[in-house]
């Protein structure tokens, strides 16, 4: 998806909710009303989501407004998350890409491009590791093999999640989150 700041576009996502397990004319009616008329409601394992084509002049500007009509409807219903991991496999990294896995391998242990690619966030110990495609994102932008919109939207994405993932924990354990923030010195 291409995202030029002057032109408005059409973006496709999905946000997952909480605070419901299921959907009722009421609750479609609440979230139709709150400006969410480009969305379709779903349920599926117990988890409500909400599928967007909202145009807006970028992906950030429609998630956030999309994010904040929701978080103000009412029924005590929250977005939990923009459906996109920011963990990420090699075959995933080829996939998005459009390359081989094989060629991604190569990236990953320098034998191709211009080494220095980011290291695997988690299970580095297990055979499956899993990187955070926002700094692949930026390794593959930096050397030129993705456009700086695909960088751009996977950065948003993946701050967007942080920011609603710590809001989540708030909710569910607010002491814990206090505490830890307060140890981590990020809050006082």
């Amino acid at each position: 998806m291409t995202i030029n700041s002057n032109s408005m576009q059409e973006h496709d996502f999905t946000l997952l909710l909480d605070g419901l397990q299921s959907i009722t004319p009421e609750l479609e009616e609440a979230i139709f009303k709150s400006g969410c008329d480009d969305a379709t409601l779903s349920l599926r394992f117990g988890r409500l989501f909400l599928t967007f084509s909202r145009t807006a002049s970028s992906l950030r500007e429609a998630i956030v407004s999309a994010v904040l009509a929701i978080n103000g409807c009412g029924f005590g219903l929250r977005v939990l998350r923009v459906d996109v991991c920011n963990l990420v496999t090699q075959s995933e990294i080829a996939r998005k890409i459009g390359r081989s896995r094989q060629l991604v391998h190569q990236y990953m242990i320098g034998v191709r491009g211009p080494g220095g690619f980011p290291p695997p966030a988690c299970n580095i110990t297990e055979n499956a590791p899993l990187w955070y495609w926002c700094e692949v994102a930026y390794w593959l932008w930096s050397n030129d093999l993705i456009s700086q919109d695909v960088l751009q939207e996977a950065q948003e994405v993946a701050v967007v999640n942080s920011v609603l993932d710590l809001e989540h924990q708030r909710q569910i354990a607010p002491e814990l989150t206090k505490e830890i923030m307060q140890s981590l010195f990020l809050c006082k």
